[in-house]
Formats: C-alpha cells, sequence, structure tokens
C-alpha cells in the first residue's frame, strides 16, 4: 500500500467491518443530487468565520478519553453548541470509529484548529467569531436536518457569521457536517469541510470539501506539524475563497508520514483474527447499549454512535 493509492472507501470498508461483527443492517448514507451552494459574498478579510468541530471536551467525571482509550459512550453527551474564543478548551476525539492505530490523538492542532485560527484572525486574515460550535453527530440523518442543523444556523446568524470551517472525525461525523454544511450554505453562510472520508462527504453532497488523506482524526492537518496544519487551513480559506460552483474538491498535497499500512489496516475484518473480532463485537454492543440508555436519560445528543 502506498501513498498514491485510492482514498480508503469508507462506506464500503465499515459495511463489512460491522457484518464481520454480525450486524446485517447496513446503514443507508446521506445522499443527494442536488448541492446548495453560497459564494463568499465579501473579500475574506472582511468575512466574519467560525469553526464547527465534533470534538468533545474533555470531562474528567466519565471516565477514559486520552489517547488509547477504549470509547466512553458517557463522554459524548454534554452540552452541546457551546464555545468562546476567549477561553481555551481540551477538546478530544474519543470516537468509536476514528484511526486508533495509526494516528496519535495527541495534538488537537489535527481536529480542533482554533489557536492557529485566532492567530490568522489577529494577522488580519478574516474576522473570528465569537464562538466556536461543537456539533452533535448522529446516525440519525433526521435528527441532525431537523433539530441540530437548525440550532448551528441560528447561532452563526447571531454571531454574524458569513463562512464557516467544519473539521469532521469519524465516518458519521463526516456526514453530520455535511448535512449541516448543506443547511448553512443553503441559508446564505459559505462553508469548507475539512475532511479525511472522501467518499462519504461526496456521496452526501456538500459545496467544498478539503480532503487530507489520512488516518481519521487529522482532517486539520498532521499531528505535532505545525507547518502541516497551517498550510491545511491556508488551503481550507483559498477554497473558500475560490470555488465558483458546489461539489468542489481539493486535495491537501500533504502525504502522511506513517506507516503506508494504515489504509490496510483501518476497520479490515481480514486483517483481524476471531478472537479479536469478539473483543471488538463486545466493545461495539456495549458502546451501543450506554449510548441508548443515556439518550433516554439525557436531552443533550451523542457525539458518535458509529
Amino acid at each position: 500500500m502506498t501513498a498514491g493509492q485510492p482514498p480508503i472507501a469508507y462506506m464500503a470498508r465499515t459495511r463489512a467491518y460491522y457484518l464481520a461483527l454480525g450486524y446485517d443492517n447496513p446503514y443507508a448514507w446521506a445522499h443527494y443530487d442536488t448541492v446548495p451552494f453560497t459564494p463568499l459574498g465579501q473579500a475574506l478579510a472582511a468575512t466574519r468565520l467560525t469553526l464547527v468541530t465534533t470534538a468533545a471536551p474533555f470531562q474528567p467525571g466519565k471516565g477514559e478519553q486520552g489517547p488509547g482509550a477504549p470509547y466512553n459512550a458517557a463522554a459524548k453527551f454534554y452540552q452541546v453548541y457551546s464555545g468562546d474564543t476567549a477561553a481555551e478548551h481540551d477538546l478530544r476525539i474519543a470516537h468509536v470509529a476514528i484511526d486508533r492505530q495509526h494516528t496519535t490523538m495527541t495534538d488537537s492542532g489535527a481536529w480542533f484548529p482554533l489557536p492557529r485560527l485566532r492567530t490568522l484572525a489577529e494577522q488580519g486574515e478574516f474576522l473570528l467569531a465569537g464562538r466556536f460550535h461543537g456539533f452533535p453527530t448522529n446516525r440519525s440523518q433526521r435528527q441532525t436536518l431537523a433539530v441540530d442543523a437548525p440550532e448551528l444556523l441560528a447561532r452563526c446568524r447571531a454571531d454574524g457569521v458569513q463562512a464557516a470551517l467544519l473539521v469532521a472525525n469519524c465516518p458519521v461525523c463526516h456526514q453530520s457536517l455535511a448535512l449541516a454544511a448543506r443547511h448553512l450554505e443553503a441559508n446564505g453562510i459559505a462553508t469548507v469541510v475539512l475532511g479525511c472520508a472522501r467518499d462519504v462527504v461526496e456521496h452526501c453532497g456538500v459545496p467544498r470539501l478539503l480532503f487530507s488523506d489520512f488516518p481519521l482524526g487529522n482532517a486539520a492537518g498532521r499531528p505535532h506539524d505545525p507547518a502541516a496544519q497551517q498550510q491545511t487551513l491556508r488551503l481550507a480559506l483559498d477554497l473558500l475563497r475560490q470555488a465558483t460552483a458546489p461539489r468542489t474538491t481539493w486535495q491537501s498535497p500533504l502525504v502522511w508520514p506513517g506507516s503506508p499500512d494504515w489504509k490496510l489496516d483501518y476497520a479490515n475484518p481480514e486483517r483481524l483474527d476471531p478472537t479479536a473480532l469478539a473483543g471488538l463485537r463486545r466493545e461495539a454492543e456495549a458502546a451501543r447499549l450506554t449510548a441508548r440508555q443515556l439518550r433516554d436519560d439525557t436531552l443533550a445528543p451523542t457525539f458518535c454512535s458509529l
């Protein structure tokens, strides 16, 4: 496997993975033939921009959430649509379906680039909105379209936002933010989705996608590589300015520096022995039951259930 080979087909790979775990009801991914598009209506320097992420705030009372921690459904339930750029935040990506083998999960700049965006705003590149937004990941497309996306739009309008960068993590995160981007664009806010699951986002249909061919969890750039993260953000801003039609995808020229086997390893049941598969089935079932119980006990939505 080399870096020049095609991206992972995440929809097909996750289907095969869950079939191997014993789940025989393949998920129907969101798909639209038409895509809304809002051109940037003013110079970027005069544009008020916000950041939308599917990372979740660290919650010390809800168990392990750091690098290498098992999926913790309880930690995904919290008050969403929060954030203040005047404060520092510890946001993590303990999602069950990010790449846990080939990335570090130790540099939030790879999934939550707020500090770097602040620097660019201070340099006059754009106007940074007063809040960022945590967007819930939900397998229910109806929930995303009827509740979460309209709430995000209302908050963006309240902040005078004209453009948004949306940074995705797990496969369902990519779908949720694709649906959010479509809703924002249909209501006059220009967007760029930053993602690593190209097929999920393009299948849904978005105006602009900056694709990085990296393991999931690194949509804002390679971890512990400030230059790569800055290049990724500048590419996203250039795409925001230069796109003239929907379904515009740019691919980052950056290459993943780690093992080239990451594309073979991710959610590949052929590379797991029966004992490992049985353990993963128990983990997936426990996460599903915990998430269901928490949904019954709270109004706050979960960040990821895939």
